[in-house]
């Protein structure tokens, strides 16, 4: 009993310190089956999913027998394995459609297209410095963990239970399972398609999206004219110094290791200024996660910079509705469920690929999908269907989930707590 009572009260806070915290009382209860394809006439079995609005719960509902399961980006993951309360069931690119997702898209940039006319040189600089920094985090791998564990959990470690697990650990250990990429490659724009379908089909798309022709839908998801100029002087190591942006500009995020480049263009400015003539510079560097940077081109400054971090991707794109973010990384789908509803943003070019997992209570007899669904099944037939946390509804994890399990033939319900 003392060992279970530290390792709940020690995810208590990783989830109060890390990540957004959400309501964590017992007893879930439905609240409705899903719409759309996800309930059919000749199901295996119900799924329950709790949508948590955020990570930060995740592994303390998992400890304390509240859900028997999570969908979740990195460091997340990983904290539920190296704790000892969770295993990893799959990661998402093994979930079905069976060789679907090998490669799939994870984050993209998005940018406001009134934005972007007003200030081109501005999001073109900004870009350069998001592809050197990913190239970074590809060649420096152990130099950004430290860099990333310092922004999401400020030099602490995080504590499961008894043992102490570096943070620099767990991002070192999340890294393997990301790909940071931004080319907007024949093979990424196809598989950003089998989203736009895959949402059809869950009937979360029903705007702008879902009957285009395939000219009409890349006209309507894509400018890829910052990628291009970001190559260009990447390339040449000449960045053209944009005007001045008078006001500040905003630019969103999560605190998940998908969105490194961000943090380490912010925590190793200078490296970037001394190589590209291109810096994020804190306002304040003393401070483990920066809200206020200076973007400073080839020593002047040309706008001052917001960061600001929200739960979950959907939550960012309603800020991008109404401006009060310019710029932002975000998961795939809520990108492109947000253009589906006429929300005035582009994305400009990839973050990173893969890097979700489903992770499931220790000890479950579960493997792999297939031997999940088989447990699934089995609790379904039992009268007690598993329950799954999943981010913000809408979120690239709930999409991939939900379109997994419809594939497996089951139907999904909501619960609440």
């Amino acid at each position: 009993m003392k060992a279970m009572r530290i390792t709940i009260l020690a995810f208590i806070v990783f989830a109060l310190v890390l990540f957004t915290a959400g309501c964590t009382q017992p007893a879930a209860t439905p609240a409705g089956t899903t719409p759309g394809p996800a309930s059919t006439a000749a199901s295996s079995g119900t799924v329950g999913i709790l949508y948590t609005q955020g990570v930060g719960p995740m592994p303390g509902l998992l400890a304390t027998s509240q859900v028997d399961g999570y969908i979740s980006w990195q460091p997340v993951v990983e904290a539920g394995v190296e704790s000892g309360v969770g295993q990893v069931a799959s990661y998402s690119k093994d979930l079905p459609p069976a060789g679907k997702w090998s490669d799939h898209p994870q984050n993209v940039f998005v940018v406001r297209q009134d934005f972007y006319d007003s200030n081109p040189d501005f999001v073109n600089a900004f870009s350069a410095l998001n592809l050197a920094s990913s190239q970074y985090i590809t060649d420096h791998p152990r130099e950004s963990a430290e860099i990333v564990a310092d922004w999401l959990a400020g030099k602490q470690n995080f504590t499961y239970g008894n043992v102490s697990v570096s943070s620099v650990t767990a991002v070192n250990n999340s890294l393997p399972t990301i790909r940071f990429t931004n080319e907007p490659s024949d093979a990424w724009k196809s598989s950003m398609n089998d989203f736009v379908q895959a949402q059809i089909d869950l009937g979360s798309i029903n705007g702008y999206l879902k009957n285009g022709t395939a000219g009409d839908k890349e006209s309507l998801l894509y400018n890829f004219s910052p990628y291009q100029s970001a190559e260009t002087i990447i390339a040449t190591k000449n960045v053209p110094t944009p005007p001045v942006v008078k006001a500040p500009v905003t630019v969103g995020y999560l605190m998940a290791v998908d969105h490194s480049a961000l943090f380490v263009a912010v925590k190793n400015y200078q490296y970037f200024n001394d190589t590209y003539g291109i810096e994020l510079k804190p306002q304040d560097p003393t401070k483990a996660k920066p809200d206020v940077a200076d973007l400073i081109v080839n020593g002047q400054k040309v706008a001052e910079v917001h960061l600001v971090s929200a739960s979950a991707g959907p939550a960012l794109m309603q800020l991008a509705a109404t401006n009060g973010i310019q710029m932002s990384y975000v998961g795939a789908p809520p990108a492109i469920a947000a253009i589906d509803q006429g929300i005035p943003i582009k994305i400009t070019y990839p973050i990173d690929n893969l890097g979700s997992g489903l992770v499931v209570t220790r000890g479950a007899p579960v493997q792999d999908w297939q031997s999940f669904i088989a447990w699934a099944k089995q609790r379904s037939d039992a009268g007690k269907p598993l329950v799954i946390a999943a981010p913000g509804k809408g979120s690239i994890q709930d999409v991939m989930l939900r379109y997994a399990l419809k594939d497996s033939g089951f139907a999904t319900t909501e619960v609440k707590i």
